[in-house]
């Protein structure tokens, strides 16, 4: 089966200028890989500033003009050029990016999440996606700034999947959402999978990686570190790198060694 996403010895640098004309290269990723398979959730989990959030505008070549991205990228069997990613970008890929200001303050949540359609069709869809996440159709009225942090978060949410895409990526997509609304979300993303759909979930929380996702992925300082079914994970057992098993060992139910 080819995979629906093949990261292959990624690397990003950034250009930075000092005092006169000094310049700088700053390497933040450094050949990193991974894979996502069709019906899969991958995890990539690691600790802050380890790469992850570059990894998915990465993917998807929004990064700065600083940047300089090397490796290989494809999709569906297929290089994941910049035209490509322009072209594919909301509709069979999704960002559920990190921050909730990715929402334009001034338009209402329900054009944002139907990206300006007013058949009815779309916005029985719409309507559909909100409930999902537990939110009240009201809510397609308001604007951003009259949602709490998480009903935002769970906009963003909507936002992404409101088109069936096949490849979701999600940056971090549950900090201030109760524990409730988060279940639900990564029960969600277990479905899309069971769909045929491929899910890169993007987290520093291991612990709950382990609830949704097939298999694990560490980061750390940039690089793929290990690549792990999520039950070694539950055990400890089968994990080689010393990075991995001191986030095993650190987890909740270890005592927090």
């Amino acid at each position: 089966m080819t995979p629906i996403l093949s990261v292959d010895k990624l690397s990003i640098t950034f250009t930075r200028y000092s005092r006169g004309l000094s310049r700088e290269e700053m390497p933040s990723v450094r050949e990193l890989s991974l894979t996502v398979e069709p019906g899969q959730v991958a995890a990539v989990v690691g600790e802050s500033g380890a790469g992850k959030s570059l990894l998915a505008h990465g993917i998807l070549h929004l990064l700065p003009r600083n940047a300089a991205m090397s490796g290989n990228i494809l999709y569906d069997g297929m290089p994941l050029t910049a035209d490509r990613a322009r072209v594919l970008r909301g509709r069979e890929i999704a960002l559920i990016p990190q921050g909730v200001t990715y929402l334009d303050p001034m338009m209402r949540v329900g054009e944002q999440i139907r990206r300006g359609r007013g058949d009815e069709a779309s916005r029985a869809r719409c309507r559909a996606v909100l409930s999902r996440y537990g939110l009240a159709a009201e809510v397609e009225g308001r604007y951003p700034f009259e949602l709490s942090g998480g009903m935002a978060r769970r906009v963003l949410i909507a936002c992404a999947v409101m088109d069936n895409p096949r490849l979701i990526i999600a940056d971090e997509p549950t900090p201030g959402l109760d524990a409730r609304s988060a279940a639900r979300i990564l029960s969600h993303f277990r479905e899309l999978a069971e769909q045929g759909a491929g899910v890169l979930f993007i987290t520093h929380d291991l612990e709950l990686a382990c609830t949704v996702a097939h298999k694990i992925v560490v980061f750390r300082s940039g690089q793929t570190v290990e690549e792990a079914a999520s039950s070694a994970f539950q055990t400890g057992e089968g994990l080689t790198h010393p990075y991995s098993r001191a986030l095993w060992r650190a987890l909740p139910k270890n005592d927090f060694l």
